[in-house]
């Protein structure tokens, strides 16, 4: 079967491996002139399972008012006049209950750790490397309070049966040698031995050059104007170097994701969040992390990728503005340089910003739509990275007709039947 795969970050390129390897005639096209030059180009580097979890929760409509007052504040919302912005908003605000952030996190985690799988086979399968560790990560709390308000997150863990360590003081300290040095900085920490690391961007560079192995088609400069309908039926693509005819089209545009479709009457919960963050060459190993350290105060991620620390976070609605800002690079400037003084030079440090393509519930859609060849795998948020393998094997397996091996149910479009239109 001829499968367009619209999109060549993680989850379009991992995607096109998986259908490749199911016997597909697979093209990628992408306006970028190569594969994960978007949102998976800087990420954080976490491929945290255990960690996955929405943002929508109890409690955020006033940490975010708290926030509002921080100097180094997690979120940064720039009104707009934007109707989008506000749906998202609001549809978010209906999801901070106990009840149904439980059932978001189940069902995030279910894929994340399917994914985690589905990436080590892939990694024993193949070879491919990208800086990657198997290390764990540590949630890093500054407060008693904080530590206290695990409850909830390790209910879930338990219910999933994902391995975790609640940690003192002295614990984080083994965990990360580093805190020796700011270990009175640190209440405790929640430790996911499960999760692994590594560079999103080299992943995704390699799995393309595997996947162009199997026959896989890249179209690099190609801007995608829209989606080619006949019935219930998506016959293709126009773009601006012609039309591009497939049996079956999947949408992996991330951010973009809505705009495509919403000609074709789908409507998609999701909207741009800006994420930032600095790459550090380190200068003094025994100072770096050995792992990921996310500092629940600022939720910014401090992660060892190679000879480099990679730091990212931070959270601002702007809709499509990719502006850099220096109060955020200040924030990630001050949170690695807190924790890991000796680490690495921070005057070296190259500055970045992303789109984070975000459900209001925070977990991903993925599989079918109302057209019976379109295709969904977009809305990763945060956990693109983290959710590229398992989403990819996910979606080969259905579009190829096999079932697939975790559970859908409220992973698909129709759990915002009747919300978003």
């Amino acid at each position: 079967m001829k499968v367009l795969v619209l999109g060549s970050g993680v989850i379009g390129t991992t995607l096109a491996y998986y259908l490749a390897k199911s016997g597909h005639a697979v093209t990628v096209v992408d306006r970028q002139p190569g594969p994960g030059l978007e949102t998976s180009f800087a990420n954080a580097g976490e491929v945290s399972p255990g960690y996955s979890a929405p943002w929508a929760a109890p409690g955020i409509p006033l940490k975010a008012l708290k926030w509002a007052f921080m100097r180094h504040r997690p979120l940064v919302i720039w009104p707009k006049i934007d109707p989008a912005m506000w749906l998202w908003g609001l549809a978010m605000l209906r999801n901070c209950t106990a009840a149904r952030y439980e059932i978001n996190k189940n069902r995030m985690v279910r894929l994340a750790e399917y994914s985690r799988d589905c990436l080590q086979a892939l990694r024993a399968d193949t070879g491919i490397t990208y800086d990657e560790r198997s290390l764990g990560t540590l949630q890093l709390f500054r407060t008693q309070q904080q530590l206290d308000g695990t409850a909830k997150d390790v209910a879930v863990l338990k219910q999933s049966g994902v391995p975790y360590e609640l940690l003192d003081r002295e614990g984080c300290v083994r965990a990360e040698p580093a805190l020796a040095l700011v270990k009175e900085k640190v209440a405790g920490g929640l430790r996911l031995p499960g999760d692994e690391t590594g560079d999103c961007f080299k992943f995704t560079q390699s799995i393309a050059r595997l996947a162009e192995g199997l026959g896989v088609a890249f179209r690099f400069g190609v801007t995608i104007r829209h989606l080619l309908r006949e019935g219930d039926r998506v016959t293709g693509v126009a773009t601006d170097a012609g039309q591009l005819q497939a049996d079956a089209t999947v949408v992996a545009l991330g951010s973009y994701s809505p705009k495509l479709v919403a000609p074709l009457g789908i409507r998609l919960g999701i909207y741009p969040i800006k994420g930032y963050s600095i790459t550090v060459p380190i200068t003094d190993a025994a100072g770096a992390p050995e792992s990921t350290v996310m500092d629940e105060t600022f939720k910014v991620a401090v992660t060892r990728l190679g000879d480099r620390i990679r730091v990212g976070g931070t959270a601002e609605i702007a809709g499509y503005n990719m502006k850099l800002r220096q109060g955020r690079r200040d924030t990630l400037d001050h949170v690695v340089t807190d924790l890991f003084p000796r680490g690495g030079d921070i005057a070296k440090a190259e500055f970045w910003t992303g789109l984070r393509p975000m459900t209001p519930d925070g977990t991903p859609i993925i599989g079918p739509t109302p057209y019976r060849n379109l295709w969904l795998s977009t809305g990763h948020g945060t956990l693109g990275w983290t959710m590229a393998a398992g989403s990819g094997r996910v979606m080969a397996d259905v579009i190829s007709g096999r079932r697939a091996e975790i559970d859908l149910s409220g992973l698909t479009l129709d759990r915002y039947r009747g919300l978003f239109g």
